[in-house]
């Protein structure tokens, strides 16, 4: 009997081979909870035999005294034969006695046998009785999963009669019947259910995945699951499984190239935030980011350490502090009727996150390790054959690289990314367990990331707890959902972009004559100051450049937040047609910030000061949602169907932070009258009386909102849907607000054409449905615009005395959006969604630059913006005996267009009408985003050209020089667009027997980005560009006429240079994904656990690019600092796409993974 307590144990494990991948916690903590696990696995075998039953039964039948033990024990009795005499009377009376002891008094002559699997006892007639009864037929087979492996514990019965058995430990069972033409059932928990008619005497069963399914329902908007026939819109599924494959810490890195008409700019730091677009940028000045839904509640984004700014530390996202290994699945609604029911928040999209739940069974446990190594992807080329000074001559004090040529001596061979940047690694650790009866099901997790990046002394480190539980009461009739989360992060040296405290404007433009090694004892003992000061002889250039070590250590930047949520759902099942469900979530984080700046670092950074800068701020996000929702689902005979939504919701979202940022008081005139404070003495107390910064600041909205939605369908084939949702917007309070709430509607239609075709040869065309929707969203716009506040004026410390115009008749920045589309699933292997849109982006919000007079700004609500695009996924899944091939292409394009800007609006102040063709929104250098009708929301432009005579060629002067001038407004030359024209990737997973192979190959098309680095490289002479034209001894200008190399880049580069020269086309072509693993059979483990041994890689091969860093990187979230690069890091940033200015470069990540399933 203790064999099939083992059984039963191992049984338990087939649940864990359909479950993600898990990353381990901790090594201390992995090993703890592995030994528990097993510990409670192995202590639950012993159950049968630490059962103690005491039971008194006098001349009573078989099934009241199997039911007595039910009660007083906790065993279920399964019966494996329809002929067992349970009628039959007999008379027990144990004490203290464990179950073996116990049976075998109650069967003793009645010709009954049994087996234990832990808590489940299977009766069957003895052998010699079975063959006695001539009229049952012994049915004998295996159960095996789509891989070939044996299912434990598998339920088989017999439609009919009612006879069952479950499988033993290798998938086998046998099951006598009587049933003249027997079906047998066969159910699983996490498999589809089976049934099979036998004519024979074996029955060789194979279960498919339950997670197949997932075509069938649609987790949607709110949570609500519908069918997949009835959505009028487009929904892309993926699983847990799809994002973990080849894991990123931030999940929504792991989409990229998997779903049609989501454009993601990835980040080139661990846990960094990543940039989200679904069908076009619509608002100039709203947010454009997608809206991140987890278990039907919404998430609001808010970014942690940092700014937005082009000069700020990077910050993390919210959303990448979800583990991955908790996501079941996820939905991605790209267009606004998708997401309608979010009204003020649907615009943008949504991403619907289902996370896990315990399941049902044995203790289930899931341990996973990962380790990648990175390195930076695409750089700029650098030079090492001239060196340190200026004009052809050497200069050792110069900060230039315009030197003579090297030679052998005085050769030092100095390049970035073998000398300063180190080999990252990422360490991914978790252990996951599920458990569950009938009637209540838990689920636990804890995961680690810990990073150290590519430049030193740059961490991020995430912990990530999480515990569910299920319990369902009332006889199933109400189920209570509570979850808790906790997230403690860290994070040093998240480097942006920019110029100011960024190690790569060093080791970037360090000169090449100069010896590096010199330069990595990067401070030394100042005797007279008596402390350690920075060493870097280069100089800084003229814009803040400081050692790269000094940097790294001597300007911190450290970032730590303690983040819970909090969750409860409560579902009450009042009538089998009538269901009330209700929701509440609690979501705080705590955020504390530090930057310490040492003495001797470079004083525009210290705010003048030799003695250091210190700054601290602590700010406080709390997040409250709650809900319900009535939901009818109903048929009316055989043809009509009904599902109806009602309900109502409660957001209330605040925001607190203190803030205190200074120098420490030097002998310097700056801090005259001020008493010196302590070199390098990081307190508040010791900072500048006078040059000290003090900031308190925070925000509190709050949206109330109703809404319903109704589908109704008949004959399973015509479906018709509507949706409302009604917000009441606390940016709309005050008693001058002319509207005091906003509605948002949607209507949305779908026919199954292959249900009106009944004689379709399902071969060919097994389905195939049209769909349209129309919905009408909203963006949600800013604070205090229909009731503006005096705001704190941080330059002169004092609160200003003039307010923005208020806007008291604010309109919502209202999206209207249709979209047609059809699904196919033909030729038995091949599906198909094809989707086209056209969405109208109205009343943008802006500030047009007019003169305000006793206000600070106005804003006025006008203009429009055009998002018309296509998307396609075609996707191919077939098998050939032990092989398995799924392959899929997705597609999106879209075009963007300014439709209007201010064609003659009202001046709010004086009603004068005006009219606006273009809007300068900023930008960097010569280098401006500015807007233009029927332009793009991405285009960028040069405000400066080189001189030209009167037949348009280049101006070279007396000194055989060019000269640049500024251009006149209507002048500006247009460079072309940063957003992309399409993306295109495809796919593949190859299956055979216990091996996977998986790529991903992603392509962007079109669209411009802009690299300041590059210019800054060629103008300081370290660019592979500048040494070549110094080979050559000219740069060609005009065709025929010739510049001096370093008199040319000195234009061109070099200021804030002249863009046209170092516009790239931002087309790309990578293998982004590709993963080979192998499942070692369980069998050669003992039957113990499934082990799965990896090998990952992202961003293995950059195919195809022309551009001196990723195109694909963004160093902010902000709308408008894409396509620009300042010293971009190597890829992994993703805040600023399409601009790099010293950004960290993309990386090429490379590692393995192990993964238990016990």
């Amino acid at each position: 009997m203790q064999n099939y307590c083992i059984v039963q144990f191992l049984g338990g494990l087939n649940l864990l081979r359909r479950s993600s991948r898990k990353i381990s916690l901790s090594m201390k903590l992995l090993f703890i909870l592995i030994v528990c696990s097993f510990g409670l696995a192995y202590a639950s075998d012993g159950y049968a035999q630490k059962t103690s039953i005491t039971l008194k039964a006098n001349d009573c039948t078989i099934e009241e005294v199997l039911h007595k033990i039910e009660l007083e024990s906790g065993f279920g009795f399964f019966v494996n034969s329809k002929n067992l005499d349970l009628k039959r009377k007999v008379s027990v009376s144990v004490s203290n006695k464990n179950i073996f002891q116990v049976l075998e008094q109650v069967f003793k002559g009645v010709g009954i046998e049994y087996k234990v699997l832990d808590n489940k006892i299977v009766l069957a007639a003895k052998e010699k009785d079975v063959a006695q009864q001539r009229k049952e037929r012994l049915i004998a087979g295996t159960v095996k999963d789509k891989n070939g492996e044996p299912l434990i514990g598998v339920s088989i019965r017999e439609k009919s009669s009612g006879e069952g058995t479950i499988t033993d430990m290798d998938g086998n069972y046998k099951l006598s019947t009587s049933s003249a033409n027997p079906v047998l059932v066969f159910s699983y928990v996490g498999y589809q259910s089976k049934e099979v008619p036998v004519k024979g005497n074996v029955a060789n069963v194979v279960l498919e995945d339950a997670t197949q399914e997932l075509n069938e329902v649609v987790v949607t908007a709110l949570g609500i699951k519908r069918s997949e026939k009835a959505l009028s819109y487009n929904v892309q599924q993926l699983s847990g499984d799809e994002l973990t494959t080849v894991k990123d810490a931030n999940f929504i890195s792991s989409l990229n190239g998997k779903v049609a008409g989501v454009n993601i700019n990835s980040s080139n730091t661990t846990g960094g935030a990543s940039r989200v677009v679904m069908r076009g940028v619509k608002s100039i000045t709203s947010s454009n980011l997608a809206l991140y839904v987890i278990d039907g509640v919404p998430m609001y984004n808010m970014m942690n350490g940092g700014g937005g700014g082009i000069y700020d530390q990077q910050g993390t996202d919210g959303a990448a502090d979800i583990n991955p290994e908790d996501i079941e699945s996820m939905s991605v609604l790209t267009g606004a009727a998708a997401a309608a029911l979010y009204g003020s928040d649907a615009a943008n999209g949504a991403i619907i996150i289902t996370t896990k739940k315990g399941k049902e069974g044995r203790v289930n446990i899931t341990v996973n390790s990962n380790v990648e190594f990175n390195a930076p992807l695409v750089m700029p080329r650098f030079q090492t054959r001239y060196g340190t000074g200026i004009g052809g001559v050497k200069d050792d004090n110069s900060s230039r690289s315009w030197g003579p040529k090297l030679t052998e001596a005085r050769y030092f061979g100095y390049n970035p990314r073998d000398d300063y940047f180190q080999t990252g690694v990422i360490g991914t650790e978790s252990v996951s367990f599920s458990t569950g009866s009938e009637k209540n099901q838990t689920y636990a997790s804890a995961a680690a990331v810990n990073s150290k990046g590519i430049v030193p002394n740059n961490k991020y480190d995430r912990y990530n707890f999480n515990v569910r539980n299920t319990t369902s009461f009332l006889d199933d009739k109400m189920t209570l959902d509570v979850n808790a989360s906790y997230i403690l992060q860290k994070d040093r040296n998240m480097v942006n972009q920019g110029t100011y405290n960024n190690p790569l404007v060093g080791a970037y433009l360090f000169p090449r004559g100069n010896d590096w090694e010199d330069i990595k004892m990067y401070e030394r003992y100042d005797v007279a100051r008596k402390i350690y000061t920075q060493y870097w002889p280069t100089g800084d250039g003229n814009m803040t450049m400081q050692n790269p070590y000094w940097v790294n250590y001597r300007n911190l930047r450290e970032n730590k937040k303690d983040r819970y949520m909090l969750g409860a759902s409560l579902n009450y099942q009042i009538l089998d047609w009538l269901n009330v469900s209700g929701r509440v979530r609690l979501d705080n984080s705590n955020n504390d910030y530090t930057e310490k700046a040492y003495a001797s670092t470079n004083t525009q950074l210290t705010e003048l000061s030799d003695r250091g800068l210190y700054g601290i701020s602590r700010s406080y996000e709390k997040q409250l949602y709650a809900d319900f929702l009535v939901s009818v689902n109903k048929t009316f005979g055989e043809k009509w169907s009904l599902q109806a939504n009602m309900g109502g919701s409660f957001t209330d979202m605040r925001y607190d932070e203190m803030a205190v940022r200074g120098p420490i008081a030097d002998d310097s005139k700056t801090f005259a009258g001020e008493k010196a404070g302590l070199t390098n003495g990081f307190y508040i107390q010791n900072l500048s009386t006078t040059k000290t910064s003090k900031m308190q600041s925070g925000w509190r909205e709050q949206t109330q909102s109703i809404y319903a939605s109704a589908e109704v369908g008949y004959q399973s084939t015509y479906y018709l849907t509507l949706t409302g949702r009604n917000d009441w917007p606390s940016q709309l309070a005050g008693r001058n607000s002319v509207n005091k709430s906003f509605f948002y509607p949607s209507v949305g239609m779908s026919v199954v054409l292959s249900e009106l075709m009944p004689k379709l040869n399902k071969d060919y065309l097994s389905y195939w449905k049209i769909r349209g929707s129309f919905a009408s969203v909203g963006t949600a716009f800013e604070r205090y615009i229909a009731n503006p506040l005096f705001a704190w004026n941080t330059s002169i410390g004092q609160w200003s005395n003039l307010t923005d115009f208020p806007v008291y008749d604010l309109k919502p920045e209202r999206t209207n959006s249709f979209e047609v589309g059809m699904n196919m699933r033909f030729l038995k292997n091949f599906e198909l969604d094809v989707t086209y849109y056209n969405a109208k982006t109205m009343n943008q919000t802006f500030n047009p630059e007019l003169p305000v007079g006793e206000y600070a700004r106005i804003y006025i609500q006008t203009g429009a913006v055009r998002n018309q695009g296509l998307e396609l996924a075609l996707n191919y899944n077939n098998t050939w005996k032990d092989f398995t091939w799924n392959t899929g292409v997705t597609y999106s394009m879209n075009k963007n267009k300014i439709l209007t800007l201010a064609d003659n609006a009202i001046n709010p102040i004086t009603r004068e009408k005006f009219s606006i063709s273009s809007l300068n929104m900023g930008g960097l250098g010569s280098t401006r985003f500015i807007l233009k009708e029927g332009g793009s929301m991405g285009d960028i432009y040069s405000l400066m050209d080189l001189k030209r005579d009167a037949n348009g060629a280049v101006y070279i002067d007396e000194n055989n020089s060019v000269v640049t001038e500024s251009l006149e407004a209507n002048n500006y030359i247009k460079l072309g667009s940063v957003l992309p024209k399409g993306n295109l990737a495809w796919r593949n997973n190859f299956s055979w027997k216990n091996i996977n192979v998986a790529f991903l190959v992603s392509a962007r098309l079109g669209g411009v980005v802009f690299s300041r680095t590059q210019a800054v490289l060629d103008n300081f002479g370290v660019s592979e560009a500048s040494a070549a034209a110094r080979d050559k001894g000219y740069v060609s200008v005009n065709g025929n006429d010739r510049v001096n190399p370093e008199g040319w880049y000195s234009v061109v580069a070099g200021g804030t240079a002249v863009p046209q020269y170092y516009i790239y086309s931002a087309t790309n072509i990578r293998l982004q994904e590709a993963s080979i693993g192998y499942t070692i059979p369980r069998k050669w483990l003992g039957n113990v656990c499934d082990i799965k041994v990896s090998l990952i890689g992202r961003n293995l091969w950059m195919i195809y690019n022309k551009a001196p860093y990723d195109p694909e990187t963004v160093a902010t979230v902000n709308s408008y600092y894409q396509g620009i690069d300042y010293f971009m890091s190597p890829s992994t940033d993703n805040f600023y796409q399409g601009i790099d200015y010293f950004m960290m470069p993309s990386l090429r990540n490379i590692g393995f993974n192990l993964s238990f399933k016990f």
